[in-house]
């Protein structure tokens, strides 16, 4: 078999893969689940903040974010000292 059946089989394959993400996608609006609900009604309640988005990141999700920060810190001060050894 030639290599035009391979791209074609993976084209293929990569289409299938897509459209099945496609229709799974919930539609615009409606909550993927039911934590979704819980976040709204009780997000203000329990947490004293004003937009949802801000409750879950520094109040639900603080400590994951503590470590994604600490995480980008670190590669921003390695690549730093990285560059600036070079004159």
């Amino acid at each position: 078999m030639n290599g035009e059946f391979y791209k074609m089989l993976v084209c293929m394959v990569l289409f299938a893969f897509l459209s099945a993400a496609v229709a799974s996608i919930h539609p615009f609006g409606e909550p993927p689940s039911e934590m979704d609900d819980y976040f709204i009604r009780n997000g203000q309640r329990e947490t004293g903040a004003n937009n949802i988005v801000t409750s879950i990141v520094f109040d639900y999700r603080g400590l994951d974010t503590l470590g994604e920060a600490s995480v980008l810190f670190t590669a921003v001060t390695g690549v730093f000292m990285l560059f600036a050894g070079r004159k």
